[in-house]
């Protein structure tokens, strides 16, 4: 911390102080608000319910792929963790989908 500066009301009658205000860049206010989904976001929310739901895995690795998370970075990590599990779905149907049909073509 700069030494020169302070907040103290004797340096203040001087002309030496920080002033204390709101956040340095106004484009941080707008994450005060909190995320939809009971403040989990969009990912979280899509990664939870697509154990159940799995096509939410691919709605929100449709969002990740078209930078739905330049909106609000803080949706970033959920997107991605969704996009992973829409993957990981994907290989485990396709692996699956092959045995079956190696199966049923062999004697």
């Amino acid at each position: 911390m700069d030494q020169r500066h302070s907040t103290d009301a004797v340096n203040h009658k001087n002309g030496h102080y920080v002033p204390i205000g709101g956040p340095e860049d106004p484009e941080l206010e707008k994450f005060d608000k909190p995320l939809p989904f009971c403040g989990c976001g969009i990912g979280w929310f899509s990664l939870l319910l697509g154990f159940v739901f799995p096509v939410m895995w691919y709605y929100a690795a449709f969002l990740y792929f078209w930078k739905y998370y330049d909106k609000d970075p803080r949706e970033r990590s959920g997107l991605g963790a969704s996009a992973v599990a829409a993957f990981v779905c994907t290989v485990a149907v396709l692996v699956a989908v092959t045995v079956i049909v190696t199966k049923s073509l062999l004697p």
